[in-house]
């Protein structure tokens, strides 16, 4: 069965790293043409409507879809619980929409329409919850993928064109093109989602649409549709959601509140660039494992007594056996995985902060690069290794935690916001770092949270027989060696103040210069990421 899970996560993950690099390469030659028309000020405003819309889709539908993937039940138990998103996400929208987002933009065109567009597109989304539901339980992942990029390159086409038309017929439209794009993305996802999935329903029997389910007394429901384990799960998941939210959104809250309109465009252009590798290849490798490492190691079902006991034994031992080889799958991956993204981090924060800025003032402009989004840029590159190790390691945490688990790391989460928060007021209020103060309190989050992750992991494992140690999966000393050295090699590099007359180009050819022979030795003396067996764990004892 592992192995059948393994085959089909993989290739989720694979869809879905393909969908993020489409996704983001379409998004991010919209962006350049947009920043053309755009001022720092217009991309803040835009970047709160868009911190609206992720807020109400994270407190509408977080908590359920965790505790959806947590648990097996029958599809049609699922799609029911997930209509509670859109029951949720309506007083949000509402009540959201009127004191978050009244604020200082009112001299910024058609802001009160864009902000309508947001919430009927927010309430839009929120309807394909249920058949989202059920592609990622039946795993059609080529579903998920064909209705996000559809949807994503109708956001393109509605973001650019309609900044075109309005700047060839001379209006200032101000930020309704994210509206039009917002909407645009909302409609493509159901549509495809209701077209695709609707076959599907009539050969699996079952509907996206609410239906009764038969209440047992294994399995209890309430009103005979929602599954009363899944609803106390999804209740103990809702705090620990909301302080993850304000964690993970911390640094746009922060912002919003303590820059100007154009500090907040400068910090949104640095992030949305400096979080291209994240979202495009750690996020979809985090949703994939989370819901691979919630069926690995998932506690196996209790066998069904037998007339002959010895029998019922040997079931017993066949599913302790096969548990523990599913345990050894997970940790096994979960330590290759962070392996890949320790090699990654290294040329991230090798390369990243010098290659960063020059790289920005091509993608963006001089009038862009001149802003603070170049010392933001080239800050994240260091956070880019925090981010990836915590998502990961938090994806495990969330498929096998209990609530007694969740309610602990709630506590942890809400100490560790206490730290953030008032690393944010120094880095900021302080010692005035603006934008890399958010960055650099961020990563003190972030590096706080993973501590606990690996301490819960390792205590997971450790009460199962497992051993689990990070260090399994760090980089070698060669690797590291050169890490260490390639700052002061930057710095004396011969061939970038030769190349430097030839302008921006001929700067990044000097780093080229250092920067390809360091990761051809990455690639070599870390061959063994391309092998798998080296990371088993060893039991405990």
């Amino acid at each position: 069965m592992s192995n059948s899970i393994l085959s089909a996560s993989a290739k989720g993950a694979t869809f879905l790293i393909l969908l993020q690099i489409g996704s983001r390469a379409l998004t991010f030659a919209v962006n350049q043409i947009l920043l053309r028309f755009l001022s720092p000020e217009l991309l803040g405003v835009s970047a709160r409507l868009e911190l609206f819309s992720i807020s109400v889709l994270y407190f509408a539908r977080e908590s359920l879809r965790v505790a959806l993937q947590r648990q097996a039940h029958h599809v049609q138990a699922i799609i029911n619980l997930s209509y509670l998103a859109v029951l949720f996400g309506v007083p949000l929208i509402y009540s959201l929409a009127l004191l978050w987002l009244r604020s200082e933009t009112a001299d910024v065109p058609y802001f009160v329409e864009a902000r309508r567009l947001y919430c009927l597109a927010t309430f839009i989304e929120l309807l394909t919850e249920p058949a989202f539901s059920a592609v990622q339980q039946k795993l059609l992942y080529k579903v998920r993928a064909s209705a996000e990029s559809t949807a994503t390159l109708l956001r393109c086409f509605g973001t650019c064109g309609s900044a075109l038309l309005a700047s060839r017929a001379g209006v200032d439209i101000g930020v309704l093109p994210f509206g039009i794009g917002q909407l645009a993305y909302a409609l493509g996802l159901l549509v495809v989602y209701v077209f695709k999935m609707w076959p599907v329903t009539k050969t699996e029997q079952f509907s996206l649409l609410p239906k009764k389910i038969a209440s047992t007394k294994e399995a209890p429901t309430i009103l005979n549709l929602f599954s009363s384990p899944l609803l106390r799960l999804t209740r103990s998941l809702t705090l620990q959601s909301s302080l993850k939210y304000i964690l993970t959104q911390g640094d746009s809250l922060l912002i919003t509140t303590l820059a100007t309109l154009s500090d907040q465009g400068a910090y949104a252009l640095a992030s949305n660039y400096g979080g291209l590798i994240p979202r495009m290849l750690f996020q979809p490798i985090e949703e994939s494992s989370r819901n691979l490492f919630a069926k690995l190691c998932a506690e196996p079902e209790k066998s069904i007594s037998t007339p002959a006991e010895s029998t019922g034994q040997e079931q017993e031992q066949k599913s302790d056996e096969e548990q523990t080889q599913n345990l050894n799958h997970a940790s096994d991956i979960l330590l290759k995985i962070i392996h890949v993204y320790a090699v990654i981090s290294l040329v991230a924060v090798t390369i990243g902060p010098t290659l960063a800025p020059l790289l920005l003032s091509i993608v963006a402009g001089k009038k862009w690069s001149a802003t603070s989004a170049s010392s933001v840029l080239a800050t994240y590159c260091y956070y880019i290794p925090f981010l990836a190790i915590n998502g990961i390691t938090e994806a495990f945490v969330a498929a096998v935690a209990t609530s007694n688990d969740l309610y602990k790391q709630s506590i942890a989460m809400g100490l560790f916001f206490g730290i953030f928060a008032s690393s944010a007021l120094i880095f900021i209020g302080q010692l005035g770092w603006g934008g890399s103060g958010v960055v650099a309190a961020n990563t003190v989050n972030m590096g706080l949270r993973i501590v606990w992750n690996v301490w819960f992991i390792k205590d997971f494992l450790g009460n199962r027989g497992l051993m689990f140690h990070v260090s399994d999966a760090m980089p070698s000393m060669y690797g590291l060696a050169a890490a260490v050295a390639m700052p002061a090699m930057l710095r004396a590099n011969p061939v970038q103040g030769t190349l430097s007359k030839y302008g921006v180009l001929g700067e990044i050819a000097g780093i080229g210069a250092v920067a390809v022979p360091f990761v051809g030795l990455l690639l070599y003396t870390e061959k063994r990421i391309l092998e798998l067996s080296h990371l088993r764990p060893t039991r405990a004892g």
